[in-house]
């Protein structure tokens, strides 16, 4: 789908591809008030958008002239009905929720990646015995009750050559690490390997990792910001603005993390401030493109290659057309 910026916004884009691209210089648009822009989280505040708060804070979506709400689910499955529904401009969901959404008529994309690689990961501590997928015989492995965890455990066994029928699933809810730390479970699938892995690691429990990518299941963008495809005529200059000083926010967190994550620990006090900025210092990367590519930047045959998959694995029924979960045309530089 080509998304074309209406042509009273193009004298704004320059503002915006030049604060997204080096980072150097940021021009005002004038004295027009900022548009109000709300953007709904997935979870609460925590390092996974150190980039998002890290551009409110330092004023990179003032200066595109956009007043950004950043908002709080009260249940996990809101922010892509939300968005679906028209009441946020934009949403943080996962490239999974994006194909299953659109398998079940809702409208929406996937318009950037805020982190471009599977964190979703296989999590294990050293007593069980676990340092391959083979290791998973006789074990007992704590999901959190979604399918495609599920559909992940059978394709990360059968790649291991691994009978399903030795491998225990149980549902433990989002109580993955309690689970792990009470020995309820062997490993846990549906933990992150930048979060939940950072913890045990700074609390010495010396985690053992399995990630999805490397063990069978094919790669794919953990998080994705999502919109109403069919308002995209209508707000994607405003959306391309947040991108592209979101970018700029990212490019403040590369240069100076200890600086740049002020505004994350600001807006969430509860969250724990070593544990915040090691699990940022893993992820930083992810947070980033590819080289060579913009921001935001969602790779075409991963998309491909993911959505066979979940169709092959009943995620999904119907095959999504090239593109049509998913655009980079509202990324820096992208879709002009």
């Amino acid at each position: 789908m080509r998304i074309r910026p209406p042509l009273a916004a193009l004298a704004a884009l320059a503002a915006f591809v030049a604060l997204a691209g080096c980072g150097e210089k940021e021009e005002p648009l004038g004295s027009a008030a900022p548009r109000p822009f709300e953007l709904l989280l997935d979870y609460f505040p925590n390092a996974d958008h150190a980039g998002i708060y890290a551009a409110q804070a330092k004023g990179r979506f003032e200066a595109v002239g956009l007043d950004v709400r950043i908002r709080q689910p009260s249940d996990p499955a809101a922010p892509i009905k939300q968005v679906a529904a028209g009441r946020v401009d934009l949403a943080i969901s996962y490239e999974p929720e994006v194909l299953r959404a659109r398998d079940e008529g809702l409208d929406v994309v996937a318009v950037g990646a805020l982190v471009r690689v599977p964190l979703t990961s296989i999590i294990s501590l050293p007593e069980a015995g676990i340092s391959s997928p083979a290791d998973l015989e006789g074990k007992t492995v704590g999901t959190a009750g979604i399918d495609y965890q599920s559909a992940y455990l059978q394709t990360i066994l059968a790649d291991a050559g691994v009978d399903p029928e030795g491998v225990t699933e149980r549902n433990v809810g989002f109580s993955l690490s309690p689970a792990l730390l009470t020995r309820k479970v062997d490993a846990v699938l549906g933990a992150f390997w930048n979060y939940e892995g950072t913890e045990l690691r700074l609390r010495k429990r010396d985690p053992r990792i399995i990630r999805m990518e490397e063990a069978g299941v094919p790669p794919y963008n953990e998080l994705v910001l999502v919109a109403n495809k069919g308002s995209l005529e209508q707000k994607g200059d405003e959306i391309r603005r947040f991108i592209g000083a979101l970018a700029a926010g990212t490019k403040d967190l590369e240069r100076d993390p200890a600086e740049a994550i002020r505004g994350l620990l600001d807006a969430n006090r509860d969250l724990d401030r070593k544990l915040q900025r090691a699990v940022v210092k893993t992820t930083l990367p992810f947070f980033l493109p590819p080289k060579g590519k913009p921001f935001g930047w969602q790779d075409p045959d991963e998309w491909e290659e993911f959505a066979t998959w979940a169709r092959e694995n009943g995620i999904i029924k119907r095959l999504p057309t090239p593109g049509e979960a998913y655009t980079n045309e509202l990324l820096p530089g992208e879709g002009l």
